[in-house]
């Protein structure tokens, strides 16, 4: 792993670097736990698990919209490696909120930051790639065990959930319940009993709900929104 330079403006520690396996490389974003300013609310070293663990969730939904994150070891020790994404510039959120080609995949996001409990979805946070294709990144303030979610997505509040989307939500209730091996396993190395706990429980609400919930009464939208 190499150091390339660093992201400006992020409130963490972001470095863009390139990964080599021996003639490949490609570049990615990696963030070291050392660089992460404590947060009152989050454990101090646990942002970059969650990124990871935010990956593991999305994929085992079938919802392609978290590049490829891990936890590796790097110039400055161990950080989340995140596959970069060479975006298109003003396209986050607010510029594609309206566009009928991103409404599926808004719809899945909005599900995943949900029980997710994404507590920082900023509209810079969605990505369009230069084929048109939607990212979510910076997925650090997730899976706390009481309800912070802030997002910009409120577009589908109160809405009935798509019929594919509660299928995939019931299909993650089997892996997550198997703690001894796939999915439970691997969540359990980046996250509390008690907040893989909280995720499992997140998902059945949402499930047994059948809808997008509303902006809960503490502050749901980040700032900055973008």
């Amino acid at each position: 792993m190499e150091v390339e330079g660093l992201i400006p403006w992020s409130s963490n520690a972001t470095l863009l670097v390139t990964v080599r396996d021996g003639e490949e490389s490609t570049l990615a974003i990696y963030k070291p736990q050392r660089g992460e300013r404590p947060l009152w609310d989050f454990a101090h070293g646990s942002l970059g698990r969650r990124e990871v663990a935010t990956y593991l969730v999305a994929e085992a939904l079938g919802w392609d919209l978290v590049p490829v994150t891990v936890l590796r070891e790097g110039p400055y020790g161990s950080g989340s490696v995140q596959l970069f994404v060479a975006a298109q510039e003003e396209m986050n959120f607010f510029a594609i909120q309206d566009d009928a080609r991103y409404a599926d995949d808004l719809k899945r996001l909005a599900a995943l930051d949900v029980i997710c409990n994404n507590a920082d979805r900023k509209a810079g946070h969605c990505l369009v790639d230069g084929d048109g294709r939607l990212w979510a990144i910076d997925n650090a303030l997730t899976f706390h065990v009481e309800p912070k979610l802030r997002t910009v997505i409120w577009d589908f509040a109160g809405m009935p959930m798509p019929a594919r989307i509660e299928s995939d939500l019931k299909r993650l209730l089997d892996p997550l319940g198997e703690l001894q091996e796939g999915l439970g396993r691997a969540l359990e190395r980046l996250l509390s009993e008690e907040e893989v706990g909280a995720l499992t429980q997140r998902v059945r609400d949402l499930v047994g709900a059948m809808h997008y919930p509303e902006p809960g009464p503490w502050r749901a939208v980040p700032w900055p929104l973008v």
